[in-house]
This record gives C-alpha cells, structure tokens and sequence, in this order.
C-alpha cells in the first residue's frame, strides 16, 4: 500500500504530543505511552506455530521464511495462502539473520561447528554446508548484486564477500570494531559497530570502505527505505537515520525500547521496529514521527512484505501475520 493511501487511514496524532513523549521518554517505563495501544487490538490474518522459538524473518521474491527450534530448522510460507510449505532441518541453530540471493536462502549457524547454510529456494534443500562460520549470534547477512556479505571474526573486524558460484570467500574487509550487522542497500553495504556507534559504508563493488558515520548508542539491526538507512540503537533504544548521499545523520527518534534483541523494517513510507513486549512501532518515513505503538506480549524478529507485518514471538516459537491495513486504520 502506497504512503498516500495510508495517510487516508491514519490515526490523527498531534505533532506536539508526539514529540513531547519523545523527549520525556527516559523518565517513562519502555515505550512512548502517549502513543501506544493493546497489541491484542491488532487483528492477525494468520498465526503460525515453528517451534519452541521463532526468530529472524526473511521475506524472498513469493516466500516467507522464519527459523525456529527443536528442532532447527527454516520455514518456508506462502503468502498467498498463509500456509508453511516446506520444513528445511538444518545442523544448529539460525544465529545471525537469514539473507536471500542466487535462488538460494543463506542460513549463518552457530554452535559447536558453526558454519553457513545454502538453501534452494527450487527444491527447498541444503545445498551446501559452507566452512564460513558468523561472528556470533545477533549478527546478519545480506545479498548484493554479485555476492552475500557476513561477519566472520568473533571481534567483528572482518566483512567477509561470498561468491555464490563458488561458495568461497573471494575478499576481506577491514572494518570497525564489533560490526556484525549488514544490510546491502543502492550498491552499497551498510554495517553497524555496536562496539563503536557507528554506521559504515562499502562500495559493493570494489569492497573499499566509504565512511564510517556516527549514529546512536550500540547500534545492531538496520533497515533501507525512504532515501535512508535506518540503525536500531540498542543503547537507549533509539532510531537514528542516515541519509544515503550525503552519509549524514539528519536525526535521530526515542521510540524508548532498549536492550537485547528486536528488529527493523521499512515499508509503505515508514519504519517498523520490533522489541520484546513492544512487538510493532511504526515510524513515519518522513517526517520520523512515531505514530503509534502496540504494546503486549510477544515480538521480536519483524519483516513488512506482502501487504502485510510479520511479527515473531520469540519465546512462544510463533509467527504472525496482521495486514497493513490494520495498522493503519488505528
């Protein structure tokens, strides 16, 4: 659904009101209460059951996928008839993301061997079990034109580039200190120090690093969107937005969910951010204005595809499915 015809359906918010529960927000509990709602008053198209958790949702070009465990695996849904069409068991558990590219679903593992996972999207089978293990758990991988990008040094130093025709790492990127986040957006990958606050940038051509750019404190999970990348703050739960020509921070919101884990997602003109018990935040893309915030048991891993939001509930292995519309319509 296009910003246009969203903005029809949304929920009149003071301005005023809105920034003033931005700035206040340290002195409240988690969240901004002055814009915030049951996350039960949500109607969910679909709920799916992928095991004792779910975590890390990834959206391919007619495919939904999820990771869940016990048994590990990856899941593959149809959002055409929101139902899950094929199980893929892999040897430990999904640990840093899942990236799509080269008709294939890549699934970094951790554990006591850990390596990288090749999916078929055809056959819906490993391929291949790759020697290339992820920096640690809440890292990432991403896909660009001609290669897939992960952090293979526990102190995240080291931006490794995957062929996928050969299923070898072709080159090795310095970049800053505890960076395990990338994200391949306008020819670019992005990559957030959680260790040094900042953003950085490789050309994904020649692998040369860009800039680094200063954002807000422990940034982990990012999102493109809107002529922008988008860093998830960790440290006092904040969103900070990076312009993608100029690579400057024009500013950065309190959307008051620190801590561990969450996730984040651009789609119909605004950012999506999730946290444990603040399952779904949604940001204006213009303006940065959060707009309204559900609150209620569940969230985590986030995607917004298909006309619809995917949200995970890490610790009741579920993953739901709301449509678009209903957020806007609040």
């Amino acid at each position: 659904m296009n910003r246009a015809a969203s903005a029809a359906f949304l929920i009149a918010i003071s301005a005023a009101s809105v920034a003033s529960a931005q700035q206040t927000t340290a002195n409240l509990k988690p969240g901004i209460p002055a814009v915030q709602a049951p996350f039960e008053s949500l109607k969910r198209s679909a709920t799916f059951k992928i095991g004792a958790t779910a975590d890390w949702v990834l959206v391919a070009k007619d495919s939904v996928w999820v990771a869940g465990s016990k048994p590990y695996s990856v899941q593959r849904i149809d959002p055409a008839t929101s139902r899950i069409v094929a199980k893929v068991r892999i040897p430990g558990e999904a640990c840093a993301g899942l990236a799509f590219g080269f008709a294939s679903v890549w699934v970094p593992i951790c554990g006591k061997k850990p390596l990288l996972a090749r999916v078929d999207v055809h056959t819906n089978r490993i391929t291949a079990l790759l020697p290339i293990a992820p920096a640690g758990p809440e890292g990432g991988i991403t896909a660009s034109d001609d290669s897939v990008w992960m952090v293979t040094t526990k102190d995240g130093t080291t931006l490794s580039r995957i062929d996928p025709t050969t299923n070898a790492v072709r080159q090795k990127i310095a970049i800053p200190g505890g960076s395990y986040n990338p994200l391949s957006s306008d020819h670019t990958v992005w990559i957030t120090s959680f260790e040094k606050n900042l953003l950085t940038a490789v050309d994904a051509n020649s692998g040369d690093v860009l800039a680094s750019i200063p954002v807000g404190p422990k940034p982990r999970f990012l999102a493109a969107g809107g002529g922008s990348v988008w860093t998830l703050n960790q440290g006092d739960g904040s969103l900070t937005r990076v312009e993608i020509k100029s690579r400057k921070v024009t500013n950065t919101v309190a959307l008051g969910i620190p801590g561990p884990g969450g996730d984040l997602d651009y789609g119909a003109g605004f950012v999506w951010a999730s946290m444990m018990d603040l399952p779904i935040t949604m940001i204006d893309g213009r303006t940065g204005n959060v707009r309204r915030q559900w609150v209620g048991r569940g969230g985590d891993a986030l995607r917004f595809a298909f006309d619809s939001i995917w949200v995970t509930d890490y610790h009741r292995g579920l993953l739901w499915r709301f449509p678009a519309a209903v957020t806007f319509q609040r």
